[in-house]
């Protein structure tokens, strides 16, 4: 009996165990992209030869012409939100307000090149410890905000925060 109740434990916290990639600070490619697999339309045949386009290489295929608008609409987004430069109505005053001073084109880019060298220099000791440790939220702990700190900051001024969330107690 005692045998069955350690082999129930054990069980139960090798279920609790992980592999830890899901928060993991290195880059480590080589598996498939779960959302890059969109399933193809159907071919169509053309009703001559001589309509087809010659074969460009990174040329479109003519059975997925918008390969990108056709896995957001099936995930369950608005395609439009992927035109650039394109901003819906009920966000052009934050765009304006936020972009008052200018905005660098490539600011995407530069801002994943940043996270990328700040994830490099916070995964240097990473390995070192004995235990496996969650270092997401130790990286990124300077960089955290403090929701109920900013509400009753907020509030303390006299704006209003209708929705704010119960204070955990």
């Amino acid at each position: 009996m005692r045998a069955a109740c350690f082999g129930v434990a054990l069980l139960g916290l090798a279920a609790c165990g992980g592999d830890g990639r899901l928060r993991d600070l290195s880059n480590t490619p080589g598996g498939p992209e779960e959302f890059g697999i969109v399933p193809n339309k159907p071919l169509e045949t053309p009703p001559s030869v001589s309509e087809l386009p010659p074969p460009v290489p990174e040329g479109r295929n003519r059975a997925d012409l918008t390969p990108r608008v056709d896995a957001v609409a099936a995930l369950g987004g608005d395609p439009a939100r992927l035109e650039p430069g394109a901003v819906p109505a009920r966000d052009r005053t934050l765009v304006a307000a936020v972009s008052r001073f200018g905005v660098p084109e490539d600011i995407r880019a530069q801002l994943a090149a940043e996270d990328a060298a700040f994830r490099r220099g916070k995964a240097r000791f990473a390995n070192i410890r004995l235990v496996p440790v969650d270092r997401y939220n130790q990286a990124y702990a300077g960089q955290a905000l403090d929701a109920f700190a900013a509400h009753r900051r907020y509030r303390a001024e006299g704006l209003r925060t209708p929705s704010a969330p119960p204070e955990a107690r």
